[in-house]
């Protein structure tokens, strides 16, 4: 069995390294399988993406698309357009995508149109709002994707509700956690760590990158002030993403907060597992805070990631600044809610994933 893996952007490769990781450890047992990895060179900055594979051990990709940069259309095109050739010159038997990026997107719509299987790996899950990009990424994966993996079992029955027949649905688990789970012993300090003399629990780290929290430069400058505000003197970390730079303004920085360079995943991880707690905009770190019990607070007014409210440790603030004043609240004080980890949470979702498609394939065939 021929399997392309397709990964554009910081978090696909998170998911692709457990699949890569399963599915050479089949090949060793004797499975007639192999893969070829896609990097389409969506996120094109090395701090997003380079050492990614070195920390993660995911071997070089087979090729670069080297699609990086541009509008969200002409991305799309860019990647669409080089994937075509990619496929022509190198058949498979499936297109494997993970999450929700531009170019899980990109790719699913041009394996399908050459007649290609697409397995979609974190399928079903919904924020429900169509001004985010990602939202209409996953619904026009899940519309055309023959093979559903899941995270959660509310995740499947929402394909079940889209007209997805059960037996292409597969509730596995949560691939980003294999990694978590995987390379957690290996955390590693950042350098900066004992430079700024942080405190284990005693500092609160920040991230944004959503359009809607970053594109307006006096928006991102109040909500990052107002935060900072009620942190009081307990430092506020904040790796920054390339795009969120460009609208930060580095002259009305609060003194309590420190800006520092996107970091590795290693690093990145370090910092949350031993902070007070977190404020982010992103998806995927709700769900690695769930499982390392770190109080979160989401900083967007829907989440696709339910299960991170209703079972782990997160909770939803938007932008609404009295929400986000009550939870920082409780954060500060020590008492937040205990959460527990989702079902099959448990490191072996990419091994499940593997082996239902080899049997999928040999049925099939």
């Amino acid at each position: 069995m021929r399997i392309t893996l397709v990964a554009g952007a910081r978090p696909n490769f998170i998911k692709i390294a457990p699949l890569i990781a399963a599915i050479q450890e089949m090949k060793t047992a004797g499975a007639k399988i192999r893969y070829r990895l896609v990097h389409t060179g969506q996120h094109y900055d090395r701090m997003m993406s380079g050492n990614f594979f070195e920390q993660l051990q995911i071997p070089e990709p087979h090729i670069n698309l080297n699609a990086g940069g541009g509008s969200q259309a002409e991305q799309t095109a860019q990647i669409m357009i080089s994937f075509e050739k990619e496929l022509i010159q190198n058949p498979t038997d499936l297109v494997l995508v993970v999450g929700d990026v531009t170019s899980t997107l990109a790719c699913s719509i041009t394996a399908k149109k050459l007649n290609i299987p697409v397995a979609h790996v974190e399928a079903g899950i919904r924020s429900g709002d169509l001004s985010m990009p990602e939202e209409i990424n996953r619904i026009v994966t899940d519309s055309i994707s023959d093979y559903f993996f899941t995270t959660t079992k509310d995740a499947s029955k929402q394909l079940q509700k889209i007209g997805k027949q059960p037996e292409q649905i597969f509730f596995v688990g949560n691939v980003m956690i294999d990694t978590l789970l995987k390379f957690r012993p290996t955390f590693r300090k950042p350098v900066f760590f004992d430079e700024l003399d942080l405190k284990t629990k005693n500092y609160l780290v920040l991230t944004l990158h959503r359009p809607s929290n970053v594109d307006e430069a006096q928006k991102l400058q109040e909500l990052i002030a107002f935060i900072c505000q009620q942190a009081k003197e307990i430092p506020v970390i904040f790796p920054v993403h390339p795009r969120t730079r460009q609208n930060y303004a580095l002259d009305s920085t609060p003194e309590n907060l420190q800006l520092t360079d996107p970091l590795g995943y290693l690093e990145f991880n370090y910092l949350v597992e031993n902070a007070l707690g977190v404020l982010t905009d992103s998806g995927g770190i709700t769900e690695e805070t769930t499982v390392l019990n770190i109080p979160c607070i989401t900083l967007r007014e829907n989440t696709e990631r339910p299960e991170t409210i209703s079972m782990g440790t997160n909770e939803l603030a938007g932008t609404d600044l009295p929400a986000i004043k009550k939870l920082m609240q409780i954060m500060l004080s020590g008492n937040w809610k205990q959460g527990v980890i989702p079902e099959l949470w448990d490191g072996k979702s990419a091994k499940r994933i593997v082996e239902i498609l080899l049997h999928e394939f040999k049925t099939s065939h």
